[in-house]
């Protein structure tokens, strides 16, 4: 930030000592993000501390996901697979309907959905009209899980993200449609 002089003449006394110590703190100040990673050196551009702060604040959200799921007996994974399935009720899905829903993205979805058979969550059974397709269903166990996980996960988001406020939030949402998108 470079302060230009003949901007200071046309202003103030008051607006000029505002801006000087506005210019001093900025330049003092470390981000947040900079902080946290005890990061002495400043970053060598913008998109690379945003990349940081976004890479640090879905860490930070997954790690308290985890244990709002921790007493139901579930990761946040398999939290995702069951909140899928719900939604396909009662048809289901293949595995790679599951994998291209996926928030987080599993690249042995097999194994996590034999996991998560054996825990009684999900059924797989073979198309009737196609036996090279196996579809993916969740099981009452599975549905009375999420239905326990409902309220929990209601209050989690708000108590995460609620002091936000609904607009920002908004906003955020279009930067990170903008961020995953690579578009404006």
């Amino acid at each position: 930030m470079k302060l230009e002089t003949w901007k200071l003449e046309t202003i103030s006394c008051i607006q000029r000592r505002l801006l000087v110590i506005t210019f001093i703190v900025t330049a003092a100040e470390k981000s947040l993000i900079q902080a946290e990673l005890k990061q002495s050196r400043p970053f060598r551009n913008v998109e690379q501390e945003a990349f940081l702060a976004i890479q640090r604040t879905a860490d930070e959200l997954q790690s308290r996901a985890a244990e709002v799921l921790k007493p139901y007996g579930i990761s946040p994974t398999q939290f995702n697979v069951l909140r899928i399935l719900r939604g396909a009720e009662p048809k289901g899905h293949k595995c790679g309907e599951i994998g291209d829903r996926m928030v987080k993205r599993d690249p042995d979805i097999t194994r996590l959905l034999d996991r998560m058979e054996r825990s009684g969550l999900i059924t797989r059974s073979r198309d009737v009209r196609d036996r090279r397709v196996v579809v993916t269903r969740i099981t009452q166990k599975g549905l009375e899980i999420l239905r326990k996980l409902d309220r929990p996960i209601d209050d989690f988001g708000r108590d995460l993200l609620g002091h936000v406020g609904e607009r920002r939030l908004k906003v955020l949402l279009k930067l990170l449609d903008e961020v995953r998108t690579g578009r404006k």
